[in-house]
């Protein structure tokens, strides 16, 4: 549970608006690299300062600013005051626990969503909080690191003639929502791979082992939910916005968005219904093992119990009993026993029980 709910406690008792920094430090140095486009022109760059940020606030231009390692303090209150950002919203940009989200500001509007990879090797999803600020002629996107969903986004914009160049800020806002939500799809579908694998392990061999991944899963599925299941509303968010902010050719973007979104939700109920069944699937089948285990030790008993009577009688000890002193007694025994054992295994042989 402690994936699901991280401790506040730093926070405790501080004002509205405090900048702390909650989650996990994912890598050393804060990088900005900002992409400045018209239909034109393009400029690409690396931001050592975030000074160099001021100008693009000015120009008739589109700029996604994209700031990657949260961790920074400073400079995430630098971007803020540089782009008159509600402390509330770098607070919430700070903290990596923060539920997917959308809110207007008017000037701005602030997007909270979850990007999501599936680490193959280990069964675990990785999340990664991303933060969307998207104003009047500029996007700001803030990661916990480097490395995402949004180069394809990149190389679109630098085509010249391409969609994104004749297109605004609500445009690459859309884009950028989109890329993360497409994401899903391969992240759903390497779990339906793992899915797939498990049942036929399931089927063809029933091991301790497999009920353990089970879990793992049934609790991995649990956390996409809860980082996906909130982007319905966030979608709808945007859409009923009046700040202006998305025109009207993204809103029809954003409604296939949000049937993605839809699809997204849907495929998570379907697997988690799927690995629940998995669970029954373990039981019953171990339940069956241990029933054919139960089922031939039953048989060998039960062709063992008259034997025992027999051995039982002539093992008594009397002094007067006929077939000790017979010389064919011993033979005799042994061909009851036979007799008696090939009765019983045909009869469970014709009753279908083995």
């Amino acid at each position: 549970m402690s994936r699901l709910i991280k401790s506040a406690a730093r926070k405790a008792g501080k004002p509205p608006g405090t900048l702390d920094f909650i989650g996990k430090k994912k890598q050393e140095k804060t990088k900005i690299h900002m992409i400045d486009y018209t239909k034109t022109k393009i400029t690409e760059n690396e931001v050592k300062r975030v000074e160099e940020c001021y100008p693009m606030m000015k120009r008739p231009t589109t700029t996604w600013i994209n700031v990657s390692g949260i961790h920074d303090v400073e400079t995430i209150e630098k971007l803020g005051k540089s782009f008159n950002l509600h402390s509330l919203v770098l607070e919430d940009i700070l903290n990596t626990n923060q539920r997917p989200k959308a809110e207007d500001f008017d000037r701005y509007m602030f997007i909270v969503m979850k990007m999501i990879k599936w680490k193959g090797d280990s069964g675990e999803l990785d999340i990664e909080q991303v933060s969307l600020v998207v104003g009047k002629g500029f996007v700001i996107s803030f990661q916990e690191k480097e490395g995402d969903v949004f180069d394809p986004i990149r190389q679109r914009i630098k085509k010249k003639g391409s969609r994104f160049r004749k297109m605004g800020n609500d445009y690459l806002a859309y884009a950028l929502v989109d890329a993360v939500v497409d994401n899903y799809f391969s992240v759903l579908e390497s779990i339906g791979e793992k899915i797939e694998e498990m049942e036929e392990e399931l089927v063809g061999r029933p091991d301790p082992k497999i009920l353990n991944e089970i879990h793992k899963l049934k609790r991995e599925l649990i956390y996409l939910r809860k980082s996906v299941w909130p982007l319905r509303e966030v979608i709808g968010s945007i859409q009923r916005t009046d700040s202006g902010l998305f025109g009207k050719a993204s809103q029809m973007y954003l409604r296939d968005v949000y049937d993605h979104t839809i699809q997204v939700i849907d495929t998570i109920e379907t697997f988690r219904d799927m690995v629940s069944g998995m669970l029954d699937m373990y039981l019953s089948s171990v339940s069956n093992r241990m029933n054919e285990v139960m089922k031939v030790l039953t048989i060998f008993a039960s062709i063992f119990i008259p034997l025992t009577f027999v051995a039982g009688i002539y093992g008594m000890n009397f002094t007067h009993m006929p077939e000790l002193d017979w010389e064919w007694g011993y033979p005799m025994v042994w061909i009851v026993i036979i007799l008696m054992s090939a009765t019983m295994l045909t009869f469970f042989r014709r009753r279908g029980w083995i």
